[in-house]
């Protein structure tokens, strides 16, 4: 941050959302008074045009009403504003505008009027071109050495220069190798022009080149090259600066001797005549635009560099010489005599914001008043800070950290799901396999009782569900708030009905209190409608390809679910669940409940933690490999540079080939990383869904409350997201570890333990799932969740049967893990295979 500010002699604010780049601002003598007095040229890319003649009465005046000499709307954006003698005929300065497909000349004259404020400018159109291709910029000068006039030079975006003689066209030529246009500019000593490629060299191509060379109607070969008529358009010379350029500029010492400095995205360029390097520079900040002047030292230039933190540095060669702060970030600046006043530095920002200043030594800094001493007495202020700390405390146990009274009033949010999909996809895949992926609109409704400050809505959905805008900000004032709303999203949207299947590797049995009911009237729109309106099998079929069947018994109170992928029965289980609820609520029954009591699926659940750690563990190693192979890549990078530089030529000893297979290596880990994150987030994806799972069926196990499955769900779903440096082996495992260290621990020496601070990637995944184990056998014993340190204390004491301590050895853990495998057998099913004559067997689903 620089002490001195600039001085803000003028200033004004363009229009409303419109936006600007460097070619739209320009300091000339536009109405040619003849007085030396420039006038502020600017076109937005909304396609006004507004000419400046600033008059403050002192400094730091806004812009008045007779500041604005001339504002008129062209309707087609423009890309640039120069002012030159484009007129044949006569000398007079003339108004060049660039628009994506015309050029257009104009005269800007002025009439006297008869008061103090009724002067009238006005704008003519003195000619016009209609381009056969999408301009880019431009750039003007007396080009093949003619004198008293100007000639314009447009390249488009096809890498093709067009030149205009004034009135009529002259050719037009492609420069060799094209691919994405750059900065161009006009050097009269050499009579050339000079641009930045897209292979990032600088390369300058001489006019009466340009002039002889083949006509280019088209970018491919004509016969008339293929036969040797014509000549080719060959460089004049090139440089090769490794990056971007974002502007080119010509500086004259004098007649003998001009520079040509190119700003890049990291350095900026003074280059001789002939495209040698008079010197670099290497900027500390990203540059957004560029201005060379001449200095008053002999020899010397001073270049204006603003750059994206708001600074404006003045350099006279490479040494700094001054640094001042401005309001906005600068996209264009100019240098030109206003109002009799030399040297005033004009910039604009890409949302119009254009200031007049100059540099300045009266810093602005703030002097804090004197306060008075007093004596402190250190008694009475650790009284009343004790009474404060009392009234902060009553306050949080009586009603926590915010009031209670009318939050909820304040901001209300509701959510209405579309009941049918979009027409037109909104997914950025179409599709998925052989399906095709829908899309719903989620209506999203704020109503707020008072006045609130910048509300930002945040929307997630569980992957692989995507949004397409998960960020919103409202404007508003007043006090932050957070208030949540949760809503379900139709079953639809990634399952489609399917055939059910006959086997299936895993399976579990849901029990009701109550008689089962049809599926036809829980999934309507999954299956057809039978004649005795009761379906009691149903299939499923998720986007991709996965199967799920559903059966209800039709004697007894009991569902199955089952499936060839453990982590796909969750969302139908869930589903089943939540709907059955909302069935009996409908009928008026208020005591409906499910329970599970087969065993818990902890063997497939520890297989999919298994492979995801499997795929951590491989990530990190492709990590590690890739950047070894970068690191012997730039040794060798290294190593060839310096025999390409050594003045003796020496052999290569097959650097160029080991430069190559390492390039080609470089690639391959790159691509086996990209990969292996792509599975890790599928493999991420299916554990989230066969946590959710574990987590529905202890629930249903224990019959947990609300609260207690709250706890569950924020040990076992900490992360939203998986990546390397924090992943969810670790964060389980210490979530889980606390809760057997407090509410679930057996003796007051468990909750003394303290956890380890620092989480780190484990070795395997055997303590993780030895926890998850004792985790289940102790809400098997009577175990309950809780977050109050208090109300576990006691309820330790009762637990029947005794709960096993956490292990502090390795031994101690493997006599926990032989006394566990009792009451949790692992199984390749989910439940016991017991004959199930009440449900009806698949065989009969196509009857």
């Amino acid at each position: 941050m620089s002490l001195f500010k600039a001085r803000d002699w003028w200033s004004t604010v363009l229009g409303e959302k419109e936006e600007f780049d460097q070619g739209c601002l320009c300091l000339a003598d536009v109405d040619n008074t003849g007085n030396g007095q420039d006038k502020i040229i600017v076109g937005s890319f909304m396609g006004y045009l507004r000419i400046f003649n600033p008059h403050p009465v002192k400094t730091g005046d806004g812009a008045q009403a007779e500041d604005l000499l001339l504002e008129v709307h062209l309707r087609d954006p423009i890309l640039q504003v120069e002012v030159g003698k484009f007129v044949s005929g006569t000398e007079m300065l003339h108004l060049a505008v660039l628009h994506s497909r015309k050029l257009c000349v104009y005269s800007v004259s002025g009439t006297l009027g008869n008061v103090e404020h009724g002067n009238q400018y006005q704008i003519k159109l003195m000619y016009e071109h209609n381009l056969q291709r999408t301009a880019c910029n431009m750039t003007y000068g007396s080009f093949g050495g003619v004198k008293g006039r100007d000639l314009i030079c447009i390249q488009s975006m096809d890498g093709m220069l067009m030149v205009f003689e004034q009135e009529s066209y002259a050719f037009g030529r492609f420069l060799p190798g094209s691919l994405l246009p750059g900065p161009l500019a006009y050097s009269s000593r050499t009579d050339s022009f000079i641009t930045v490629s897209s292979c990032r060299q600088v390369e300058s191509y001489k006019y009466q080149v340009l002039a002889f060379a083949t006509d280019a109607d088209r970018r491919q070969e004509t016969e008339q090259q293929k036969l040797g008529s014509g000549k080719r358009l060959v460089v004049d010379w090139t440089l090769n600066i490794g990056e971007q350029a974002l502007d080119i500029c010509i500086v004259s010492f004098n007649q003998s001797a001009s520079s040509v400095f190119v700003l890049g995205e990291r350095n900026f360029f003074c280059l001789k005549d002939n495209g040698q390097i008079r010197f670099m520079k290497k900027l500390d900040c990203s540059p957004s635009c560029f201005l060379p002047y001449c200095s008053v030292s002999e020899g010397t230039i001073n270049t204006l560099i603003g750059n994206h933190n708001n600074m404006l540095h003045i350099y006279q060669d490479v040494t700094l010489k001054w640094a001042t702060q401005l309001p906005h970030i600068p996209v264009a600046v100019r240098v030109g005599c206003l109002h009799d006043l030399k040297g005033v530095i004009v910039t604009l920002s890409d949302d119009g914001h254009l200031q007049c200043s100059y540099l300045g030594t009266d810093p602005s800094l703030f002097q804090a008043p004197k306060v008075e001493s007093r004596e402190l007495h250190y008694d009475e202020l650790d009284i009343e800070l004790q009474e404060l700390q009392k009234i902060i405390k009553d306050v949080n146990k009586s009603q926590g950290i915010w009031p209670m009274t009318e939050r909820e009033d304040d901001l209300k949010v509701s959510v209405m799901v579309s009941p049918n999909f979009d027409s037109v996809s909104q997914a950025t895949d179409v599709e998925v396999g052989t399906d095709l992926v829908p899309s719903v609109t989620v209506k999203v409704t704020l109503q707020n009782r008072l006045v609130l400050q910048k509300a930002k809505l945040s929307v997630y959905v569980q992957p692989p569900l995507i949004l397409t805008c998960d960020q919103f900000t409202f404007e508003f004032m007043g006090i932050p708030r957070v208030i949540q709303c949760k809503f379900r999203l139709p079953l639809k949207l990634i399952c489609l009905p399917g055939q059910p299947s006959k086997t299936a590797s895993h399976k579990l049995t849901i029990d009701t209190n109550k008689s089962p009911v049809s599926l036809l009237s829980l999934f309507p729109g999954f299956a057809s409608q039978s004649e005795d309106d009761q379906v009691n099998v149903m299939g499923f079929r998720f986007l991709g390809g996965s199967r799920v069947t559903l059966l209800a018994s039709k004697t007894s109170q009991r569902y199955r679910i089952q499936s060839e992928q453990f982590e796909d029965l969750w969302l139908i289980t869930n589903e089943l669940i939540i709907r059955l609820q909302e069935y009996f609520e409908k009928q008026g029954i208020k005591d409906f409940a499910c329970s599970f009591s087969g065993s818990m699926p902890l063997q497939e659940y520890f297989e999919l933690i298994d492979h995801h750690f499997e795929l951590r563990i491989n990530g990190e190693k492709l990590e590690e490999l890739l950047s070894e192979r970068a690191v012997q890549f730039r040794a060798i990078q290294r190593r060839l540079l310096t025999r390409f530089k050594d003045k003796t030529p020496a052999p290569l000893q097959h650097l160029d080939t080991l430069l190559d297979g390492t390039y080609k290596q470089v690639i391959a880990l790159a691509d086996a990383v990209e990969e292996n994150q792509d599975n890790l987030f599928q493999s991420f994806t299916k554990l989230r869904s066969a946590t959710h799972l574990v987590i529905l069926l202890i629930r249903l196990w224990q019959k947990l409350s609300p609260d207690q499955v709250a706890i569950l769900e924020a040990a076992f779903l900490p992360l939203q997201q998986d990546t390397q440096e924090l992943g969810w082996e670790e964060t389980v495992d210490a979530a889980i570890s606390h809760l057997l260290k407090t509410c679930l621990s057996k003796s007051s020496k468990e909750q003394a333990l303290n956890l380890s601070s620092q989480l780190n990637i484990p070795k395997d995944t055997s303590r993780l799932k030895k926890h998850i184990t004792l985790l289940c056998d102790r809400l098997a014993k009577g175990g309950r969740l809780c977050l109050s340190t208090d109300a576990a204390a006691p309820q330790t004491m009762v637990m029947p049967g005794g709960c096993t301590t956490i292990p502090e050895s390795d031994l101690e853990e493997r006599s926990i893990e032989q006394d566990s495998t009792e009451l949790f057998t692992n199984h390749k099913h989910l439940i016991v295979e017991t004959p199930m004559p009440e449900v009806s067997p698949l065989q009969g689903v196509s009857e």
